[in-house]
């Protein structure tokens, strides 16, 4: 099978687990994913099947947008709704500090994932080395953000 299949990601699996049951469902070996979800997101995860996997190169530079919900106040251990609360807090951003906030991470600079994030070091997700109690030295890398 050529072509590309659009996933909507539930919450749980990585978008490698999607890849997997994409592979044993269209019984297709060359199948690669458009850009990492976190397994706490839900959303569009692009499939590259066949000879369009040579497109994933370029799916994953295009534009995209997300959608999030927060909670201020609260602080976890893993910056996300999974970890264990270890600070909370029942002041809460006024809106225009929300937007100057998000103003101040526009455009280009230097970004350090968190030690729970997807990235890889030494094959290994970050993630995954944390919940294990390893280090975790994520690089730095340029981010644009428009």
């Amino acid at each position: 099978m050529n072509g590309v299949v659009v996933v909507d990601k539930p919450r749980g699996p990585t978008s490698h687990d999607v890849v997997a049951a994409a592979r044993r469902a269209l019984r297709e070996k060359s199948i690669g994913h458009a850009g990492t979800l976190d397994p706490l997101a839900t959303g569009v995860l692009a499939l590259a099947c066949g000879k369009a996997t040579r497109l994933v190169r370029f799916l994953s530079v295009a534009d995209k947008e997300y959608e999030a919900t927060l909670r201020f106040g609260v602080a976890t251990d893993t910056y996300d709704s999974s970890g264990r609360v270890v600070a909370e807090t029942a002041s809460r951003p006024t809106r225009d500090a929300v937007a100057a906030a998000l103003a101040s991470l526009m455009g280009e600079r230097l970004q350090t994932p968190p030690a729970y994030s997807a990235k890889k070091i030494d094959g290994h997700r970050a993630y995954d080395l944390a919940r294990q109690a390893r280090p975790v030295d994520v690089a730095p890398f340029e981010s644009t953000t428009t």
